[in-house]
């Protein structure tokens, strides 16, 4: 994310989406710029619908209802989240403007901190969700003289979404936290890695089932090779376009942005345009669609979990999964090479 910042010049570009939107940031834009970042999500996501359509109906309904209920921001609030914090990052050297004279300053939380953290994250990845820890502790002795405990613990695939909002894939992790927070809290000042042990393999498991331990760690043990240099250099350029654009363009966008060019960008997002555009409500030749599919429904008879051409379809979805996710790898890793080449 902060490489992508980097690239399209820092916060300017956000601050013109909510010029565009007359004051107002469509959250659309940044659900879109999460669905770019793993795109062969999207694809699995269709992909399971379709292979199991008669258990994933609903559940796939009742997430596409909440993932596409986008909210709006102002302008203040995406300029300050993005310079502040993606771009700034502000919030680790407690500069962080909460009001006028206080800033949030890490080193002033004493409650103890769990951290959740998650390699299959490509928005928080543990090197970023664990990386404020020596930035603001410079050793173990620090962290103790400030008072605190840190207690984190680690995944290997779930990705972003899952250790917020999913209650599938991370949830003995969920249930292993809650469980142990008077534990916690009875540790010693001191940074801890959480550890679960469990034996039975099944995530819907209860204590004694599993264990939960906490190994002491030092602050040195974490490892962040976060290029700090670059992104200061990408912290100045942002500073400068926002000030250019602030200055000479965003006047001239505001005049001619209006409730009525909001709201038409609003609906010919990609986002919108994609969904409501195969809706029968919206689009009068889906009601013919809408009556096939009513009529396959009744006369259709499910295939046994061997049939061969099942199993080839499957495959067939896995390789074009595969071929996405190569493609995005790739594209990763001639943004990061530009980055360094930039920076």
């Amino acid at each position: 994310m902060r490489i992508a910042g980097g690239l399209v010049g820092g916060v300017w570009l956000v601050h013109l989406l909510a010029d565009l939107g007359d004051g107002r940031f469509d959250g659309a834009w940044l659900v879109a710029n999460f669905e770019n970042l793993k795109p062969e999500a999207i694809w699995e996501k269709y992909a399971n619908l379709f292979a199991d359509i008669d258990i994933e109906r609903e559940r796939f309904l009742d997430f596409e209802r909440w993932w596409n209920g986008w909210y709006f921001l102002t302008r203040e609030e995406i300029v300050a989240i993005v310079g502040n914090l993606f771009i700034g990052n502000k919030l680790e050297d407690g500069t962080f403007p909460i009001c006028q004279g206080c800033n949030a300053a890490l080193r002033q939380i004493h409650n103890p901190l769990v951290i959740f953290a998650s390699f299959g994250d490509n928005i928080t990845p543990p090197q970023q969700a664990l990386g404020w820890i020596p930035a603001v502790y410079k050793d173990t002795e620090d962290l103790k003289s400030a008072g605190q405990r840190i207690v984190y613990l680690t995944n290997s695939h779930v990705g972003h979404l899952g250790i917020f909002v999913s209650a599938k894939v991370a949830r003995l992790e969920h249930r292993a936290i809650l469980d142990s927070l008077q534990e916690i809290e009875a540790l010693a000042l001191g940074l801890y890695e959480m550890k679960i042990d469990n034996p039975t393999g099944d995530p819907d498991c209860h204590k004694p089932q599993y264990s939960v331990r906490f190994e002491e760690r030092q602050v040195c043990d974490i490892e962040v090779n976060t290029p700090y240099r670059a992104f200061e250099r990408v912290r100045a350029l942002s500073e400068a376009n926002e000030q250019l654009y602030k200055m000479f363009v965003s006047p001239v966008v505001q005049c001619f942005s209006n409730p009525l060019t909001a709201a038409m960008l609003e609906w010919l997002h990609p986002m919108r345009t994609s969904r409501y555009l195969f809706s029968e409500t919206f689009s009068p030749w889906m009601q013919v669609v809408a009556k096939m599919a009513r009529a396959i429904d009744q006369g259709r008879t499910p295939l046994p979990s061997d049939d061969v051409f099942l199993a080839r379809e499957r495959q067939f979805l896995s390789d074009i999964s595969d071929a996405i996710e190569e493609g995005r790898k790739r594209r990763d890793a001639i943004e990061e090479e530009v980055f360094k080449l930039l920076f």
